[in-house]
This record gives structure tokens, sequence and C-alpha cells, in this order.
């Protein structure tokens, strides 16, 4: 059974007032109570998670990126850690033949599924130009799964960065 207690105190009272304007304070002759009752209160906030980061700040690019570069006519494999991960890369090609190519992939031991496909046009007009293109992603890999970049050719140069965002679990890693 819940106990009610009456409490008088100018200093709580005061507290109160600034605290919680909308409701007006204290009304003279209203006494201001407490009871042993437990009221559970859940805080649906982003802080209550564990994070003290919003998540349009957790994206922030920070000095924990892993950096990679591609231009060796290879496929190379980026992440193959569980998890959620940000993916920054510039792609840049001379194009000398038609198929100049590059291509983000999922792989899952087997099979290779193509995120983004770029290639660059080859024709007489732009020998010898640089043709560029950004991209910007996020991608989640569970177990088993990879990310994997892939250039047809040594004239296309794919560099940028990856960054874990999150754990398996979704759980926010902070950039640092």
């Amino acid at each position: 059974m819940a106990e009610e207690f009456i409490i008088n105190s100018s200093a709580i009272e005061t507290k109160i007032n600034q605290l919680l304007p909308s409701q007006g304070g204290f009304q003279p002759g209203v006494d201001f109570s407490a009871s042993t009752m437990v009221i559970p209160i859940v805080d649906l906030t982003e802080t209550a998670d564990g994070s003290t980061l919003r998540q349009d700040l957790q994206r922030a690019v920070g000095y924990n990126f892993t950096s990679f570069t591609n231009n060796n006519a290879t496929r190379t494999v980026l992440i193959n850690t569980t998890g959620y991960w940000q993916v920054q890369a510039y792609v840049g090609a001379i194009p000398v033949t038609n198929g100049n190519f590059v291509g983000f992939e999922l792989y899952d031991g087997t099979t290779y599924k193509v995120l983004y496909d770029y290639r660059a046009s080859y024709n007489l007009s732009n020998i010898g130009q640089i043709s560029a293109n950004f991209h910007n992603f996020d991608v989640f890999l569970s177990a088993g799964k990879s990310l994997t970049v892939t250039s047809a050719l040594s004239s296309i140069r794919i560099s940028g960065n990856i960054r874990q965002i999150a754990d398996i679990d979704g759980v926010l890693i902070n950039p640092s």
C-alpha cells in the first residue's frame, strides 16, 4: 500500500515553478505531496538508448575511417565484418577502351550482387579525359557477407573511406 507525504518546502516549490512553468506552479493552499508508490518511467529519447550523440551527428566524418584504393584491375574485399557501414568513394577513369568498369558488389560466398556499377564510355572525342563519379552509401553486412570493389582496367582508380556506423544489433558507434 502506498503512503502519501505532504512536503512543505519553498525551495522545492520554487524549483518546480522554474522547471515546469506551463503547470502554473503551486496555487495558494495546495500542498505538494509525494508517494511511496513506484511509477515506472520509460525514456524513449535517443540519449536513453546509450548514445549521447544524435544520429545525424553520428555519421560525421571522423579520424577512424579506413581508407582504400583500387586501381589495379582486380576485385578487392573492402569489408567482411558484420554491421552497418558507411562508404564514401571517388571513381576516376581515363577512357581507353569500351568496358571501363568499376563496381561495388555484395558477396555471400558464392554469388556477387552488384550494388553500384560505373562505366566510363569511350569515344574518339574523350580519349585521355578523366571521367569522375562520387558514391556515398550505407551497407548492412550479416554473417558471411562481404563488400567488394572491382575495377576492370588499370586506367580506373577508385579511392575512398569506410567506417562502421553501427554494430550488427544496430547499436551506434560514435565517430572519433
